[in-house]
């Protein structure tokens, strides 16, 4: 069922969200902040838990001759053209689809889900008490939210969601993340590009507000942002 799929996602989440809120009654911002680094680690440790859009890219130019390179994939609820070499791989939201699934070292995954529109709003009463209409909108909280910001319950619980949301980005020393709008779609991409693997982890809305997945393990370092851009404008709902 559609209200379950998340339960493996968030259950470590769960407690640590029940503790916030005790901590929020009783202390400041400074207890809350220190609390939730305890249960989730810090900036040191995850950067990507500081990280906010860099820069936004707005609608760039597509390679068609590299999309002429890739094989389209036709799965139940999206399509989308992939590059060759990469072992596919089509789930639904889970923490053990991305972090606990034991692969070969060095084989170049590609991970990709799909969910239909107001998925989130309707997982998480608390979004739309805080005013968040849509997928898009509170896509955009988890990405803006930033662990050094924790003023409140709402910041903490973005924080946490942020945490579980975002899968393994390698050591994250030159994790990135940036806005996008391409074409009929928008979001946002945190990445971790190095000499030897490179990470990639894109969250899509399109104009109906369906919610994609695409998280990419390169163990063979040959992708760059421009091509992952190039992956994600080929995505469509079925």
């Amino acid at each position: 069922m559609k209200k379950k799929i998340l339960e493996k996602y968030i259950l470590s989440a769960a407690v640590l969200v029940c503790a916030v809120v005790f901590v929020s009654k009783f202390g400041g911002p400074s207890l809350l902040r220190l609390y939730v680094e305890s249960g989730i680690c810090n900036c040191q440790n995850n950067p990507i838990l500081c990280a906010i859009p860099e820069k936004e890219i707005i609608n760039p130019e597509i390679r068609k001759e590299y999309l002429a390179q890739m094989v389209y994939y036709d799965f139940p609820g999206m399509g989308i053209y992939l590059p060759k070499g990469f072992t596919v791989v089509k789930e639904k939201i889970s923490r053990v689809y991305y972090k606990k699934k034991k692969r070969p070292h060095l084989e170049p995954v590609i991970y990709l889900l799909e969910e239909e529109s107001d998925f989130f709003v309707n997982l998480f009463p608390r979004a739309k008490k805080e005013g968040i209409k849509n997928d898009y909108e509170f896509i955009s909280r988890v990405m803006y939210a930033d662990i050094k910001n924790i003023k409140n319950l709402t910041d903490a619980f973005f924080v946490i969601m942020k945490s579980v949301f975002t899968p393994d980005l390698g050591g994250q020393k030159n994790i990135k993340m940036v806005k996008f709008t391409l074409g009929n779609a928008k979001g946002f991409i945190n990445y971790n590009i190095s000499n030897k693997e490179n990470y990639f982890d894109g969250n899509i809305i399109d104009r109906q507000g369906n919610f994609f997945k695409i998280y990419i393990k390169d163990r063979r370092a040959i992708l760059d942002l421009d091509k992952v851009l190039a992956i994600i404008s080929t995505i469509h709902f079925t």
